[in-house]
């Protein structure tokens, strides 16, 4: 049998998918409203397109409108689509140890059956985009999101106990359980357990505490994790706390990992409430990286650490406050197809 590894993210890639919004919230009610969503999420298409092939699934009907703001170097496959959060209803791709490539498709509920959502479209693109690049396609029982996931090449998972034990996805499922089927799947051996993800991503479009606006690993010997330094803004505990048990975490494993704070934008307030905005929520790309900024006095610093982490590679920095306003950041709606050995 095959062993399947999920690799780091900064491994070489072969191309990065995007979904094209279509309808819903993610979409919006108004004109303005669709102008910003299709503005962002073609930004963050057109300049990963500079530094390696993308492909955009788009929904029957809008081949037109994706056009006309998608650069043409992009390609597009034709699926219906729900919603447009490609990191979690795409495939979470992996690598054999045979060479070949893999395709992750684990089960899409909206995250968590949440009464808004719909996904009887969203939950065949894992099977869609894994036959569009040639991979097997691996098929899981388990409900599970990429945004949920965060990995560093060797073995260490970052998950949070609120996704993958959430009653709505995995009743009655233990760590334990949901452990084993991250090895069959993606390859990992250690779970580093968070108790739970950012405020505003518990709220009524979140979804319920996905790891990739809480920490990422951008080399296996360093794990960058988000801190909320204002201790008027609820994150500021949950972040601290969220810390302790990675440093908890790394002391029982006697795991060499550094771990170094990536804080929070100065913005604490929209006009929903407490934002969750996170610069950990950033995509690497073959030489880019492609961060989220918010018109932030802190983008300047973040950016900064992003380069320092990432040596070699060119940080862009794209306004992801329309992404945050609909759920999610960029990485949310981005996911890397690593290349494998020819």
């Amino acid at each position: 049998m095959t062993t399947w590894r999920m690799p780091i993210e900064g491994h070489e890639q072969e191309r990065l998918w995007l979904a094209w919004p279509t309808t819903g919230y993610t979409l919006g009610d108004t004109e303005a409203e669709a102008l910003e969503a299709r503005t962002t999420w073609a930004a963050v298409a057109n300049a990963a397109s500079e530094h390696q092939p993308v492909t955009v699934v788009v929904s029957p009907g809008d081949e037109a409108i994706a056009a006309k703001f998608l650069s043409a170097q992009i390609d597009t496959i034709v699926a219906p689509l729900n919603d447009a959060w490609m990191r979690d209803i795409g495939p979470s791709f992996v690598i054999g140890d045979d060479g070949r490539l893999g395709a992750v498709n684990y089960v899409f509920n909206g995250w968590g059956g949440q009464d808004w959502a719909q996904w009887d479209h969203d939950q065949h693109i894992g099977r869609i985009v894994a036959e569009a690049a040639g991979a097997e396609l691996i098929n899981s029982e388990m409900v599970n999101e990429g945004g949920g996931i965060q990995v560093d090449g060797t073995g260490r998972v970052v998950l949070t106990e609120t996704v993958q034990l959430d009653p709505g996805r995995n009743p009655g499922w233990t760590k334990e359980q949901v452990e084993a089927e991250l090895t069959r799947t993606i390859g990992t051996t250690s779970a580093l357990w968070l108790p739970r993800g950012l405020t505003r991503d518990h709220d009524t479009f979140g979804t319920r505490g996905h790891s990739d606006i809480l920490a990422a690993f951008t080399t296996p010997d360093v794990l960058l994790m988000h801190s909320q330094n204002s201790q008027s803004h609820p994150d500021h505990v949950i972040a601290t706390t969220n810390r302790a048990v990675a440093e908890e975490y790394r002391t029982a494993n006697s795991a060499g990992f550094e771990i170094l704070d990536l804080p929070a934008p100065e913005t604490l307030r929209d006009e929903e409430g407490f934002v969750d905005y996170s610069y950990i929520n950033h995509v690497v790309i073959n030489g880019a990286v492609l961060a989220c900024s918010y018109d932030d006095p802190a983008d300047d610093k973040a950016l900064s650490i992003l380069r320092d982490v990432y040596p070699g590679r060119e940080v862009i920095g794209i306004d992801a406050r329309p992404l945050f306003a609909r759920g999610g950041g960029i990485h949310c709606i981005t996911q890397q197809q690593p290349k494998v050995a020819q």
